[in-house]
C-alpha cells in the first residue's frame, strides 16, 4: 500500500480543533472523539446467519473526491476538507443517499452533507484517540461507507468501525477494528475484513462480535450461499468455521 506523506502539524492543527463540540474548520454538530480499547467477544455462532449480501451499488452518485479531501461536482468544488499530514492511496468515493453526500475523510472523518444547499449537516470523528499520540497515525477511512436505512457503517485505520444515525452523526456503537477493505453489512451483521488479518462477525445492533477467524491476506469479502469468501479462504457465515 503508498503512502503520500505531508506535513505533520497541519494535523495537528486539525486535531485540537475536533477534540471540541464545534470544529473550527468543518462547519456542523461535532460527535465526541470515539476510544475504546476491548471487544464484546461472544465467540457464539450467528442466529440465522445470513446467505447473501444485498446488492449495494453507487447509485446516481456524480460526485467525486480527491486525496486532499475536495468533493467535486464535474469541475465544482463543492466541500473542502483539511488535507492531511499522512494518508494512504485509496479510490474512496461520496455516496448519496436521501439528498445527502456521505463523504470519508482522510482525517478519519465522516461528513454529511445536504446536496441541494451545499451545508454541512454533521461531521463525525471515526478514530481512537489513542492514535493521536505518538506518531503520524493513519486515520483514512477508507472501507466504502455503507448507508443502511436510518444507520450509516463506516470504517477506517484509526482502529475504529462504527455504527452511525444518519440523521445526527452520533454513535450507536464503535468498535477498535481498522479496515482497509469494503464491510458487507446483511441480514443484522457486519463482516469485516480487518487489518490484522482476521475476519470479523460484528453484530450490527450493539456491536459485539459473534466470532472471528483468521485469514492470511486481506482481501474484499463476499458472501454467497451462506459462505464468506476472502480471497482463497471461505468460512462459514454462521460459525466462522473454514468451507472446503
Amino acid at each position: 500500500m503508498k503512502h503520500t506523506w505531508f506535513v505533520w502539524g497541519a494535523l495537528s492543527a486539525l486535531v485540537l480543533g475536533g477534540c471540541s463540540s464545534h470544529d473550527p474548520i468543518l462547519p456542523g454538530t461535532r460527535t465526541p472523539i470515539f476510544d475504546a480499547s476491548t471487544l464484546n467477544m461472544l465467540d457464539t455462532a450467528v442466529p440465522n446467519a445470513p446467505m447473501d449480501a444485498p446488492a449495494r451499488g453507487d447509485g446516481d452518485c456524480p460526485y467525486t473526491q480527491d486525496a486532499s479531501n475536495v468533493i467535486w461536482h464535474g469541475d465544482k468544488k463543492i466541500f473542502s476538507g483539511f488535507p492531511t499530514s499522512n494518508s494512504v492511496k485509496s479510490e474512496q468515493k461520496p455516496v448519496c443517499a436521501g439528498g445527502h453526500l456521505y463523504v470519508g475523510l482522510t482525517t478519519g472523518e465522516v461528513v454529511k452533507i445536504n446536496q441541494s444547499t451545499r451545508q454541512v449537516t454533521w461531521v463525525a470523528d471515526v478514530y481512537r484517540a489513542s492514535n493521536m499520540t505518538g506518531g503520524a497515525a493513519l486515520l483514512d477511512i477508507v472501507s466504502p461507507i455503507i448507508v443502511d436505512g436510518g444507520a450509516v457503517y463506516v470504517g477506517g485505520l484509526g482502529d475504529a468501525i462504527c455504527r452511525l444515525r444518519a440523521d445526527s452523526g452520533a454513535r450507536t456503537w464503535c468498535v477498535p477494528i481498522a479496515t482497509a477493505m469494503p464491510m458487507i453489512v446483511a441480514g443484522g451483521v457486519v463482516y469485516v475484513v480487518a487489518t490484522d488479518n482476521q475476519v470479523y462477525a460484528i453484530r450490527a445492533s450493539d456491536g459485539a462480535v459473534y466470532w472471528r477467524a483468521p485469514v492470511k491476506k486481506q482481501a474484499a469479502p463476499t458472501l454467497s450461499g451462506g459462505v464468506i469468501t476472502v480471497g482463497t479462504h471461505r468460512l462459514n457465515a454462521g460459525t466462522g468455521e473454514k468451507v472446503p
